[in-house]
């Protein structure tokens, strides 16, 4: 194990994109709901629109425009106001709900679990995301992710960058912030993490946004780990 490695005693992992595809697993949904109805529907088109919505969202929270709302909460305003420009404003209470909680069942990428499992044997192995408590617990318990605990952004009233949930998920570990290591398939909140003091893992998620939408750019050495995929990740640190 490398001295980079050494230094660190957990994990934190963001979750949407870096856990989870959440794009392929809403259009599933939401192709499925529109056959259903007979209707066509631009099943990625709907999820690339409700997924802009979620950082402008959040953005409103953290600069006070909204009093705290938790993620489920902002993921239902943003489907609302979608609805109709994909034509599924004939979507019942109970559809809406049910359509909303989407998020909860989202599929892992292929190598998450067998990967978790192999770090997980080395560190703790955390989320920390801007999930929801509820969502995070559903979401591990439907697709299977081992984690030692759930950390959200919901117990520090604070979504990310915010610096107080990198110092959160430390403090709740009792570990010094530089023992913790944030793994991220976006670069903006791993540089938030950085200049609070954790190390930093960018796992690249080449196909979270589409096979044709390029991975963003990185500097050379910027983070302390570059990895393919969780057991790619796993491999470097046992090394």
């Amino acid at each position: 194990m490398n001295h980079a490695a050494s230094a660190v005693k957990a994990l934190a992992f963001d979750v949407f994109g870096t856990v989870v595809d959440w794009r392929g697993s809403v259009a599933r949904e939401v192709a499925m709901i529109a056959k259903h109805m007979n209707i066509q529907v631009d099943a990625l088109a709907f999820a690339d629109t409700w997924r802009a919505g979620y950082a402008p969202a959040m953005d409103r929270v953290r600069k006070g425009e909204l009093p705290w709302m938790h993620i489920d909460s902002l993921h239902r305003m943003i489907l609302d106001s979608i609805v109709d420009q994909f034509g599924l404003s004939r979507l019942s209470e109970e559809q809406r709900v049910n359509l909303n909680k989407v998020w909860h069942r989202l599929t892992p990428w292929p190598d998450t679990v067998a990967g978790l499992h192999a770090l997980k044997k080395q560190f703790t192995i955390t989320t920390l995301s801007n999930g929801n408590f509820s969502l995070l617990t559903a979401m591990a318990k439907n697709a299977g992710l081992p984690w030692d605990c759930i950390v959200s952004a919901e117990l520090f009233k604070h979504y990310k960058p915010d610096p107080e949930t990198y110092h959160g998920v430390a403090g709740l570990l009792n570990l010094p912030i530089e023992q913790v290591m944030l793994c991220a398939s976006h670069p903006s909140d791993l540089r938030a993490a950085k200049a609070q003091g954790m190390r930093t893992a960018y796992v690249m998620r080449p196909f979270e946004f589409g096979e044709h939408v390029p991975l963003p750019k990185v500097e050379a050495g910027e983070f302390d780990f570059v990895a393919q995929d969780f057991v790619d990740l796993a491999r470097q640190l046992a090394t």
